[in-house]
């Protein structure tokens, strides 16, 4: 990306340091990956974390893709 300004670049990039970004790991039909949510139910594939190479192939599970999920919760005690 070229940025053709008179601004200096502290000034155009200032707030991008402060962007927290909270991604989560997730497991939906059986493939792992870690996402970040976007919406209730939403989120955007980040990474795969397979061992299965047939799983990458997938364009479905391709990063940047939008997938919606239900969570599931555990009751541990």
């Amino acid at each position: 990306m070229i940025i053709y300004s008179a601004l200096p670049l502290e000034l155009i990039f200032q707030n991008e340091d402060n962007v927290a970004y909270e991604n989560m790991e997730i497991q939906v039909n059986g493939v792992t990956m870690l996402v970040q949510p976007c919406g209730i139910n939403e989120a955007r594939i980040v990474r795969l974390i397979s061992p299965n190479p047939y799983d990458y192939m997938n364009p479905a599970y391709a990063p940047g893709q939008k997938i919606y999920f239900r969570p599931e919760f555990s009751n541990r005690e």
